[in-house]
């Protein structure tokens, strides 16, 4: 199987097709021998490998993205020799994603196994599942998985379950209030302002950054994505899991035309004041990461795992730099946050064609086991950790390489796991201990939902432009909020914005959305705000 990006040429190949694919499943081996032996009988023979090509998304990691072959990568092979396994990674570039997975779709070139992004029918799965492009998991599971079926939450396999069989092995999360707000404390103690709970007491806390030369007070990004801190605070989130109940229909939030238009009004006033970068509407992630860690950001979001790692490689660049988490701006219903995650943040189906089934499962098995947790949190004894009188000595990187390093071991490879965050490092260190506590204390009381579908409403499938991700708008609604914050557009339009959403279809969304919602027996699985 060819890699679609395969060295150093992955930037020149970013907008290019996929490369055709051929698939290196080998036959199904002895069921004791491969990944880890957790079922079945001792073999007489030698075990064959588990073989396996597996696409994964690159998450914009700088250790992946900069890796001349990932499969090289001394922490895959350690992974294949631990779990008697060849796997072939075929990375999947993070700013094409979706469009390089309708084009493996199109094209038929689909790995053994598929990293998908949610649930069953996100739309980077272009309806493979309900296609029959995968097969049901629920035998396989309870044949080489008990692992899996034991510590993956029920939540979990619900957002992979289609039509009553498990399609796919998700990663979970315990916490679905996984974002949160960044701020430099250095330069809010330095400003002398306290801790700021509203949107009017974010907004000062802004002007005094700018005030003090820093050159973008809250750091934006493209598409708003980890910059819709404001939208959370008047609950207008314009995303996927994000209906609620107008009178006797169910809408998307962003009808909300009052709360709506305060939000759109705090970024213009923010791109006015020059609060914001002005060209935040073009800044990728690679950019908005650098800048940030280059130490010219007073305030932004981001996961709140990424906090300890993040404050490494600030202080390469700003040796007195500090970052610390605080609760997200409130709004007029004094709540605030932001959007929640769903149960399963990445999930990984299995061809139909695949041979070796069974093997790939205990492979994904392994990754539930003791051996992998401390393997994926501290790395190789006598390289990266010790053992002295029976406990684990790890110091954690401080180099901006070895942190992304270790991030990448901990999050990129470690496929199945609760993704909050790495408990075994973090117990390590007061400062670890301190970011557990936000979760259980700040991130728990903070977030928003809404009402969801699954699958995703066949309305929204027929039409893109109407059709919103998990984190992000329509695009018919995107480009009108950009054109407003920029002022090229009057905010006070958003009815009309409203209007345009339900020419293009928007209308057959609201009727199916409320039907659904109504209906005991539609095969839909309606899921309830959390808070």
């Amino acid at each position: 199987m060819k890699k679609w990006i395969p060295t150093t040429m992955a930037a020149v190949l970013l907008g290019s097709m996929l490369v055709a694919c051929t698939s290196k499943s080998s036959e199904q081996p002895n069921a004791s021998s491969a990944a880890g032996g957790t079922a079945g009988a001792a073999s007489t023979k030698p075990a064959e490998k588990t073989k396996f090509s597996i696409s994964l998304r690159t998450l914009a990691f700088g250790h992946v993205e900069k890796s001349p072959d990932i499969n090289q990568d001394k922490w895959v092979k350690k992974v294949e020799e631990i779990t008697h396994s060849d796997m072939n990674i075929v990375l999947v570039p993070h700013k094409e994603y979706e469009q390089k997975m309708i084009q493996m779709f199109a094209t038929n070139d689909i790995p053994d196994v598929v990293q998908g992004s949610g649930g069953v029918n996100g739309k980077e799965m272009a309806g493979s599942v309900k296609a029959g492009v995968f097969m049901p998991l629920d035998d396989l599971l309870k044949q080489y998985g008990p692992n899996l079926l034991k510590k993956v939450p029920k939540e979990a396999w619900d957002s992979v379950t289609y039509q009553g069989k498990i399609y796919a092995i998700p990663e979970y999360l315990s916490n679905p209030s996984r974002r949160a707000i960044f701020v430099r404390k250095d330069l809010l103690d330095k400003a002398g302002l306290g801790v700021p709970k509203t949107v009017d007491e974010y907004m000062n806390v802004l002007r005094k950054f700018k005030e003090m030369g820093v050159e973008n007070p809250y750091m934006g990004r493209e598409n708003f994505k980890y910059s819709d801190s404001f939208f959370g605070a008047y609950d207008v989130f314009p995303y996927l899991s994000m209906f609620e109940k107008q009178g006797d229909q169910i809408v998307p939030k962003f009808f909300d035309t009052e709360n709506m238009t305060k939000a759109l009004q705090t970024y213009k006033t923010m791109f006015d004041e020059g609060l914001i970068n002005k060209e935040f509407a073009t800044i990728n992630a690679t950019v908005f990461k650098n800048t940030i860690l280059a130490g010219k950001a007073g305030m932004w979001s981001m996961n709140a795992n990424e906090l300890l790692q993040w404050e490494t490689q600030l202080k390469t660049t700003v040796p007195t730099g500090a970052i610390q988490i605080i609760p997200a701006p409130t709004g007029p219903d004094g709540k605030g946050g932001h959007y929640l995650y769903g149960a399963a943040p990445r999930t990984y189906f299995i061809n139909k064609n695949v041979k070796n089934a069974g093997q790939i499962i205990k492979f994904f098995d392994w990754m539930m086991s003791d051996e992998a947790e401390k393997f994926f949190t501290f790395g190789i004894e006598g390289d990266t950790y010790k053992t002295v009188d029976g406990k684990i000595e790890y110091k954690a990187p401080t180099d901006s390489a070895g942190v992304d390093e270790e991030r990448y071991r901990q999050s990129f490879l470690w496929l199945v796991q609760d993704t909050t965050y790495n408990k075994g490092t973090l117990s390590l260190t007061d400062e670890g201990k301190k970011l557990m506590n936000i979760y259980d204390t700040t991130l728990k009381n903070e977030g928003r939902d809404g009402i969801s579908f699954e699958p995703r409403l066949d309305s929204l499938m027929k039409n893109v432009d109407i059709s919103p991700l998990s984190d992000q708008a329509p695009p018919v609604i995107l480009q009108h909020m950009v054109k407003m914050v920029y002022g090229k557009e009057p905010i006070s339009d958003w009815p009309k914005v409203l209007e345009e959403w339900k020419s293009k279809g928007g209308n057959d969304v609201i009727k199916e959305a409320t039907e659904k919602f109504n209906s005991k027996d539609s095969g839909t699985t309606v899921s309830m705000p959390r808070k």
